[in-house]
């Protein structure tokens, strides 16, 4: 078992927030009809992707009826739906589907985390939970490569700047504003992007167009080759 699976195990095994093992068990015990013959995860979702990544992606909490039934970040939702048909159009997930754990979908130079492991109720984890949560994210983080780290939505920036002042890393104060398109340049050749969240509250009103996720993950790539110009194409 490498160090990334076991620190894994760690985080579905993990019930220190009482209110969100509350939640996320209820959710999955009551199910919604259309997945009434799932067998629901009901569990912390653990991070997913390719352990070489150089693109970290900072995401919420996992959905009640999405990853909290699938057992995968951003899988059998809408939001899924819209971040891994952005990531393949990018190279970075070999298929656009997102549907269950053993779909096949496989992420190359990508790696998903959340500032949130369980399904929080209303979509709101509390301060006191993100914090909980805290140690697990700066555990992936010093796991993986990660030269750039996209933020999705104003939490998962906050969670990312925090992340790296803990790990040292000099970050601005007052702490720069989320924004859609926000970039930070940090040392060590470090990059944190801003992207709208890619929840249906953004995507069906037009918040955030695949156009708009498109240039964001254009940029990505720019900073990509921009840190290892021997790696162009390669994404």
């Amino acid at each position: 078992m490498t160090k990334l699976e076991s620190l894994h195990k760690e985080i579905t095994d993990c019930r220190a927030c009482p209110r969100l093992v509350e939640w996320r068990e209820e959710v999955a015990r009551v199910k919604r009809r259309a997945y009434r013959d799932w067998n629901y995860w009901g569990l912390p979702v653990p991070g997913f992707g390719d352990p070489k990544a150089r693109l970290i992606i900072v995401g919420l909490a996992p959905a009640a009826h999405g990853a909290n039934r699938t057992g995968r970040m951003f899988t059998g939702d809408r939001s899924g739906d819209f971040l891994y048909a952005g990531l393949h159009r990018a190279g970075f997930a070999n298929q656009a589907l997102s549907e269950h754990r053993d779909d096949g979908l496989r992420l190359k130079d990508a790696f998903i985390v959340s500032a949130a492991r369980c399904a929080p109720p209303d979509n709101k984890p509390l301060p006191e939970e993100l914090a909980r949560c805290a140690p697990f994210l700066d555990r992936e983080l010093a796991l993986l490569p990660g030269r750039v780290m996209l933020a999705l939505g104003a939490i998962g920036w906050n969670a990312a700047l925090v992340a790296l002042a803990r790990q040292g890393m000099e970050v601005p104060s007052p702490r720069p504003a989320f924004g859609h398109g926000a970039e930070l340049r940090l040392p060590g050749g470090r990059t944190l992007l801003g992207c709208y969240h890619v929840s249906q509250q953004n995507t069906q009103t037009g918040r955030l167009t695949p156009a708009m996720f498109d240039a964001v993950m254009s940029r990505v790539h720019t900073l990509l080759e921009t840190a290892d110009p021997k790696a162009r194409g390669k994404s």
